[in-house]
């Protein structure tokens, strides 16, 4: 008998009574290696003492101040960190708790920044189906998550969607990965045209791909002739890097590897490591500039912004990365996880694809390799792997509805920054169990 709406009504959900590093514990004691970092959330691993120790500091000192009366120092120094470490053009930061928020702050930034510059008349969004901006009904509405979207299609604004840069199932056999990236962009073009380009606030898009895809990655120049393409319509450009940002795929900022910096981009899950609900929009000069020559304010506010213990644990999360170079350390580790998988899955005869950037790596599951025919998803393969894994003590981000949101099965990997190779031949190992006695189980 439980009183708390669990995601799942009637699902048994172990009891997480422990953690410490890359491994959780529940009530009977069994131990589960924790290889997706909850949602990719767990950077540093689980009960760090840097940051506990942070934590508790600011807890001596400073539990709660509501921002329409103070600022506090450690928010202060936080945004400073931020910012010294920020793509190009970014100039401030802006709190909230999570990566939804942070996605719903940024599109209203990006209105309001029409706005104070007279441009009223903007009012579209453009953004990329199999995409995923959060749960809250703006960032659900710019997203492209369709099973996510369905229910609650009524309540949406008004968003345009265009193809995501899905290489694996996207990229016809006579192209190479440029040519499909350059037709990408001459769709998200025509798009453009047929709105109308003073009409289009901004275009949103993952930089790398989260769950619902499955870590698909750009292909070169993609993200250079989307910046282009904004740039020469004077449109924004917001980078959603919730999932893949924050040092996941080898550097602080998954876009640093496309050679581009946005105008606003959303941060959180490996912000804050999972130690206190942070997120935060990066937001350009020329929005900030916009607000401060203009109104003077931006038009939105939440309760618990820039709260005190979540800045100081994000605080922590961000000098240990640095003290402990574990960006190097994800990119090495990344590379060791690929070529495992590859060792494990490239001759496997329902896995098509294996892909994805640092300890950012996904498989796809087919039901023909030869065809890349998905399974029946009535069969819930992704599921039925999500429950195999569990069995054999390991934590993945199985999801289905990866090509279309009806069809497809993935499984995502994203372990903490910390995973050792010894780890990751384990993460492997019982993967690569588990989706074996998945697909025998459809069988």
């Amino acid at each position: 008998m439980t009183h708390v709406l669990h995601r799942q009504i009637g699902h048994r959900y172990p009891v997480a009574e422990s953690a410490r590093g890359i491994f959780i514990r529940d009530a009977d004691g069994k131990d589960y290696i924790d290889a997706t970092g909850g949602a990719a959330v767990s950077c540093l691993g689980h009960g760090h003492p840097d940051v506990i120790a942070a934590m508790k500091a600011q807890l001596d000192r400073l539990d709660y101040a509501h921002t329409s009366f103070f600022t506090t120092r450690v928010a202060e120094e936080l945004g400073d960190d931020l910012i010294a470490h920020a793509p190009k053009g970014i100039s401030h930061v802006y709190f909230v708790s999570g990566g939804s928020e942070a996605v719903e702050a940024a599109l209203k930034m990006a209105r309001q920044y029409f706005v104070e510059k007279g441009e009223p008349q903007r009012r579209h969004f453009i953004a990329r189906r199999q995409s995923y901006h959060g749960n809250t009904l703006g960032a659900l509405a710019v997203g492209g998550n369709e099973w996510r979207r369905r229910q609650f299609a009524p309540l949406l604004i008004e968003t345009q969607h265009v193809s995501p840069c899905y290489e694996y199932r996207g990229k016809r056999e006579d192209e190479t990965p440029e040519a499909y990236g350059e037709r990408l962009a001459r769709e998200l073009e025509a798009k453009i045209e047929e709105l109308g380009p003073d009409t289009v606030i901004a275009f949103v898009a993952e930089t790398v791909g989260g769950a619902t895809s499955g870590c698909i990655t750009p292909v070169p120049g993609y993200f250079k002739r989307i910046r282009e393409i904004c740039d020469r319509h004077g449109i924004l450009l917001i980078l959603d890097e919730v999932m893949c940002g924050m040092g996941r795929t080898g550097t602080l900022h998954a876009c640093e590897q496309e050679g581009i910096a946005p105008d606003l981009m959303a941060i959180a899950k490996g912000l804050g490591g999972g130690y206190a609900p942070i997120g935060a929009v990066l937001v350009g000069a020329k929005v900030f500039d916009a607000f401060a020559t203009g109104s003077g304010l931006f038009q939105h506010g939440h309760t618990y912004l820039g709260h005190p213990l979540a800045c100081a644990a994000a605080l922590a999360v961000q000098r240990v990365i640095r003290r402990d170079n574990l960006l190097a350390h994800v990119r090495m580790k990344g590379q060791r996880l690929k070529d495992r998988l590859r060792h494990r899955f490239a001759n496997h005869h329902h896995v098509g694809d294996i892909r994805g950037r640092g300890l950012f790596q996904a498989i796809e599951l087919v039901a023909d390799r030869a065809s890349k025919e998905p399974f029946d998803p009535k069969l819930k393969v992704h599921a039925r792997v999500k429950q195999e894994a569990m069995a054999r003590g390991l934590m993945t981000y199985p999801m289905g509805g990866t090509i279309d949101g009806a069809r497809g099965d993935h499984v995502m990997l994203a372990p903490p920054f910390i995973v050792d190779d010894a780890a990751i031949d384990a993460i492997v190992e019982r993967l690569g169990d588990a989706v074996d006695a998945a697909l025998a189980a459809t069988s």
